[in-house]
């Protein structure tokens, strides 16, 4: 069973599928920096100065030590510009691969 297993993670999907988890969290973090230190400054100057990431609908305000309630949309938005900045990279990655492997495959081989 256990060189079974050193086959299966020596084979090359697994490895590969290890380095883009890696490499995809790396570009999390990328993105998070980008919406955070870049996006959210000009979308909160062009709001009249408000940090965007502190926008929120308090529902129950805060009493002694009970904390507030809220809805914290501009955490939501935040996280939905970084989703939408991550999809678009994976489109254009898999739009670039497709249109290589289509011509690699367009070309006559010796």
């Amino acid at each position: 069973m256990l060189s079974e297993f050193r086959t299966f993670i020596a084979q090359g999907n697994v490895l590969d599928l290890a380095v883009g988890v890696i490499i995809g969290a790396a570009f999390g973090k990328i993105v998070n920096s980008f919406v955070e230190d870049i996006v959210n400054p000009i979308l909160g100057l062009v709001m009249g100065g408000t940090d965007f990431s502190q926008l929120k609908i308090v529902l129950k305000e805060a009493v002694g030590e009970v904390p507030e309630v809220a809805i914290r949309y501009g955490n939501f938005l935040n996280t939905f510009i970084q989703f939408l900045l991550i999809a678009w990279v994976i489109f254009m990655i898999v739009k670039v691969a497709n249109r290589a492997r289509l011509s690699s495959s367009l070309v006559p081989k010796e």
